[in-house]
């Protein structure tokens, strides 16, 4: 701290006797004083209150930055996920012979079992086919007798030299071709034998009409699908997960079903993942090269692995409909499991029984 020190006053004498003050001529230079220590004003300490409001802030920041946390995982890295469907094998009934259809069995969304006629073919025809064939059969037995009988009494003639050996060889293959047009009849009233069994179509499992289009008089042609059945025991879910939360989904953990619009959830395990997904920069172009996408964007999305989950429990008042949305939520060992037990305690329910 530099400071000025003032000019001392002097007392000289003035002519007149009278005294007078002068300011002696000094140095006026600024001079450094001496250091002393600057007083320190004693801190004033918070109160209460203030007390109250860093805490709160401090507890405000710290919460927000563990929500922000919570929900980088959930939505980044959690196993779970919103791209689900329901998903079921369809069994496809066509018919194996033609034929106008006489009869219909069923009706759209109709539950049959493995068995039960669905339609009928006309059976006019293959009913006379199958006569025809049963006549054919006869008449090739009575001829393959025939010649039977004649070969042997050429043979027995032989052993005498009365006939030649020629005409025993002709006879002895006529025989044996009779045999053979014999065993075509039989195959012949078979296949007959067996288009008219099957002018009746039965349901090959357990499971749902759907879709039914088919009405009597329709035509029928071999192979041609007339409807379709969906499997009652070959629901599950493929669920859609990205491939960022495919290291915490493994074959045999449990798995949350959530339907959408349906409250009780369905319980499940993952049963597989799926090994490959289609590239589109696999396909070739000319020449059998590769088609590559020049183009590359920036932000870079994770790419989606199905994955199938096996339905282990229904609740028994939610059907399950082929082609619906769910969230799937996989909840790996050691976790708690599901409130559902808790809910519902019914068997392994069919898919919809």
């Amino acid at each position: 701290m530099k400071t000025s020190i003032a000019s001392p006053l002097t007392k000289l004498e003035r002519p007149n006797g009278k005294s007078a003050f002068t300011a002696e001529s000094v140095n006026t230079t600024p001079i450094k004083s001496p250091s002393a220590p600057n007083p320190i004003k004693p801190e004033a300490r918070k109160t209460p209150a203030q007390w109250k409001r860093v805490m709160m802030t401090l507890g405000t920041v710290a919460l927000a930055l563990g929500l922000a946390g919570e929900l980088w995982w959930h939505y980044m890295r959690a196993p779970w996920t919103r791209d689900g469907r329901v998903r079921a094998e369809t069994v496809e009934v066509a018919s194996d012979i033609s034929g106008r259809v006489t009869a219909l069995n069923v009706i759209d969304n109709q539950f049959v079992y493995k068995g039960d006629v669905l339609f009928i073919v006309d059976p006019d025809y293959y009913r006379y086919a199958l006569a025809q064939a049963e006549a054919a059969v006869q008449n090739a037995k009575v001829d393959l007798e025939n010649k039977q009988e004649l070969a042997q009494r050429r043979k027995r003639l032989d052993s005498g030299a009365v006939i030649s050996k020629e005409e025993l060889q002709t006879y002895t293959n006529s025989a044996a071709q009779a045999v053979a047009n014999h065993q075509q009849a039989l195959a012949t009233r078979d296949v007959a034998q067996l288009n008219m069994n099957r002018t009746n179509v039965y349901a090959p499992v357990d499971g749902y009409v759907t879709n039914l289009h088919l009405r009597v008089g329709d035509y029928a042609m071999p192979g041609a699908t007339k409807l379709a059945i969906l499997d009652s025991d070959s629901f599950w879910v493929a669920g859609y997960f990205e491939e960022t939360k495919l290291p915490r989904v493994k074959p045999g953990y449990f798995v949350r079903i959530k339907l959408m619009g349906v409250g009780p959830e369905i319980e499940g395990h993952v049963e597989s993942i799926s090994s490959g997904i289609a590239d589109s920069n696999a396909g070739g172009a000319g020449a059998g090269l590769a088609n590559v996408d020049p183009i590359f964007t920036w932000v870079r999305l994770a790419q989606r692995i199905p994955v199938r989950i096996h339905m282990d429990r229904i609740p028994p008042d939610v059907k399950v409909v082929a082609g619906q949305t769910c969230t799937v939520v996989v909840t790996p060992p050691g976790k708690s499991q599901s409130s559902l037990t808790s809910k519902y305690k019914p068997e392994v329910i069919g898919a919809n029984q």
